[in-house]
């Protein structure tokens, strides 16, 4: 699987909620870095990945399917918090 990240304007990149439910990253944990022909993040402690791929096609999914959906009304959003997803 690969994912597409932006990168912030101190050089933060956020990994999303679902990607560290999914391989056991939470806050504090070691990510190596390693360097070839690009960057590679790997988490320190091992992870089950058939459960990753599991979540990372239902979450594919879920945002397949928001393709059709309507744009909120002003206001709208207001309950929804950009923490929950990242």
């Amino acid at each position: 699987m690969t994912l597409k990240l932006k990168v912030g304007k101190k050089g933060y990149v956020i990994l999303p909620k679902a990607l560290r439910e999914a391989v056991g990253i939470e806050e504090g944990d070691d990510l190596t870095v390693s360097v070839n022909d690009g960057i590679t993040l790997t988490p320190s402690k091992k992870f089950d990945k058939s459960a990753f791929e599991k979540i990372a096609e239902k979450h594919k999914d879920t945002i397949l399917s928001l393709k059709d959906a309507k744009a909120p009304e002003p206001g709208e959003a207001k309950k929804y918090s950009l923490e929950d997803e990242f």
